[in-house]
């Protein structure tokens, strides 16, 4: 049987194994062993083992397992209500004060966990119950959050780089770096447009008459703002030190995600009481359990990928993309609209693993720089976790906010994935808003 037909084969039984339940580790593991039994030697099934050895003996994969500690300690404590009741006394001045207080609390959580749903729980379980006493739509108040948690995967930390550097052999500090730009772009572009969308809510209410709440203003005294400042310092006091240890050169990716996941620890312990054994029990259950699936679908993807290689299915599917007559920015939007479909059916972590080792000969072949386009990349992923039919952002604001029905969160995240796509033009248009700072930072 020809590599195609074999190729084709493998497709097919990958798509029905993802679609038949299974957890997504089991469904390609199960794949790729059954190719391997089928259409490999015998005696390289006694590779499997080793193979999974090497691929995930790698320090870089270190820092999954603390930047997850890191995101548990901070959302199993008060600290995103906090910080997002903090941020809304500053911003009470501002039309539509309050949203773009939870954009902000979202991007300076996501800054200090990565993780895009526990940056939606912590921050949305405060943030859209006071969106709705205030009088913002069920549509408004849930797409805030949805969309600003999806900025959890983009600032980093980010374990979505961590994975693309891994699979690409790309500097994680770079990645890290290169996402700090995008990062500010997007969430500006949030609150500009809660801003608009706020002044249009409040006109609909002035026409309609009544009292509404979003008619009413927020004002805080300076003292009131003043107070919320012991409440920040530890989340800026943490951000601050990753961003100097990490950009300063003075400590490696790894590194960083030790002093945050330690430092992250001793805040909830010290600040907010979490030190009883019910406490950490919670934490470090979260954690064993968020990082051992991760670093199955990690190491089945490492074995899926071993196995297309072997049975030279990815060199021909690359082949037959270098060929394709395309262009640099046709395959561009051509790889953009592929990332997009299997964001429908698929989370980030598998489609970095398994799509980008296919795709990266070509990538390559363009001349289209692999840090810029990770970053793209992760904006793709963004946008998987906010449409349906399985944008996991979804279900995590359905679940903390069940009166609100999933078709108005849908509504809701939908302008938030057009500035997501702008994003992206402009990023395309101006690639110097992500690669001015790697090429600066030493």
């Amino acid at each position: 049987m020809s590599t195609m037909h074999i190729g084709i084969l493998f497709g097919l039984a990958t798509f029905i194994a993802l679609f038949s339940g299974m957890p997504i580790a089991f469904a390609v593991g199960y794949v790729a062993l059954t190719f391997m039994v089928i259409y490999m030697p015998p005696e390289t099934i006694g590779l499997i083992a080793e193979t999974l050895y090497s691929e995930l003996d790698n320090f870089v994969l270190l820092t999954i397992p603390l930047f997850v500690l890191m995101g548990a300690a901070i959302g199993k404590s008060r600290a995103g209500g906090d910080l997002y009741s903090s941020l809304n006394r500053w911003m009470g001045r501002v039309p539509g004060g309050l949203g773009v207080a939870n954009v902000m609390a979202c991007s300076v959580f996501a800054a200090m966990c990565g993780s895009s749903p526990a940056t939606c729980s912590a921050i949305g379980s405060s943030g859209i119950p006071e969106m709705r006493k205030r009088g913002y739509s069920p549509a408004l108040a849930s797409g805030i959050i949805a969309a600003g948690g999806t900025l959890g995967i983009l600032i980093p930390p980010s374990l979505t780089l961590i994975l693309y550097g891994v699979v690409t052999e790309q500097s994680i500090g770079k990645l890290f770096i290169a996402g700090v730009g995008p990062g500010l772009l997007l969430t500006a572009m949030f609150a500009v447009w809660v801003v608009i969308q706020f002044r249009r809510e409040q006109a609909r209410a002035r026409l309609a008459g009544g009292n509404s709440a979003i008619l009413d203003e927020q004002n805080f005294t300076w003292r009131e703002k003043m107070e919320t400042l012991p409440r920040l310092a530890p989340f800026l006091g943490i951000i601050v030190i990753i961003m100097v240890a990490l950009y300063g050169g003075w400590a490696t990716p790894s590194e960083v995600a030790g002093i945050g996941a330690f430092f992250s620890l001793l805040m909830v312990m010290v600040i907010y009481g979490c030190w009883r054994w019910t406490d950490m029990k919670a934490i470090l259950g979260g954690t064993v359990r968020e990082s051992t699936m991760v670093m199955m679908i990690i190491a089945m993807s490492f074995f899926y990928t071993y196995v297309m290689s072997y049975l030279h299915i990815t060199q021909e599917v690359a082949a037959w993309l270098v060929g394709l007559p395309l262009g640099k920015w046709g395959f561009f939007v051509a790889c953009n609209i592929l990332l997009v479909v299997l964001g429908f059916f698929l989370p980030p972590v598998a489609i970095i693993l398994m799509v980008t080792p296919i795709i990266l000969p070509a990538l390559k072949a363009h001349g289209i720089d692999l840090v810029w386009f990770g970053i793209v990349m992760t904006i793709l992923m963004e946008m998987g976790l906010i449409h349906p039919p399985v944008g996991l952002n979804l279900f995590v604001i359905n679940s903390i906010a069940p009166d609100i029905k999933l078709r108005d969160i849908i509504w809701g995240t939908a302008p938030f994935i057009v500035l997501m796509i702008l994003a992206i033009v402009l990023l395309a248009l101006f690639p110097q808003i992500a690669m001015w700072l790697p090429e600066n930072v030493k």
